[in-house]
């Protein structure tokens, strides 16, 4: 009789386990994972006329929200049609790494060495979890007369 006992108490505290760890397992996770940054209101030059002349500085604005916090904020500027010329400037620490919701509001400087002409400008946003958005846009680099 002793042993049928413990068999039946044995089996009685496998049952409780497996049924404990069941429910554990089937819990909902309560965090979800937040979306990638999104990047809205993106202006581009002096009133947003999308142009700059070398040897001054090219207006950026625009509106970030990162839900899992900005790691690194990228501006990569690169010639098109035959113009072998870019300028990459990324943002890794200081006032927006980390910000889930700002204003990014910066100057970045051109220089006159550039060459005039037509460029594109991608404007990328990565979050502490690695995903990234981008925003492009063509500029004109203009030379003073």
């Amino acid at each position: 009789m002793k042993i049928i006992k413990q068999h039946r108490s044995m089996l009685s505290l496998a049952i409780i386990a497996g049924l404990i760890l069941s429910f554990s397992s089937c819990k909902k996770d309560t965090d979800p994972i937040p979306d990638a940054p999104v990047i809205t209101n993106l202006e581009i030059g002096s009133g947003n006329n999308q142009t700059v002349t070398a040897g001054s500085d090219l207006h950026l604005e625009a509106q970030i929200v990162a839900e899992a916090g900005i790691k690194e904020i990228e501006i990569d500027i690169h010639g098109e049609g035959g113009i072998h010329y870019s300028i990459n400037h990324k943002y890794t620490d200081g006032k927006y790494i980390a910000a889930k919701n700002i204003e990014f509001h910066e100057h970045i400087d051109i220089p006159r060495a550039g060459p005039a002409g037509s460029y594109h400008l991608h404007f990328i946003v990565t979050d502490r979890r690695g995903r990234s958005t981008e925003a492009d846009a063509d500029l004109s680099i203009n030379h003073d007369h």
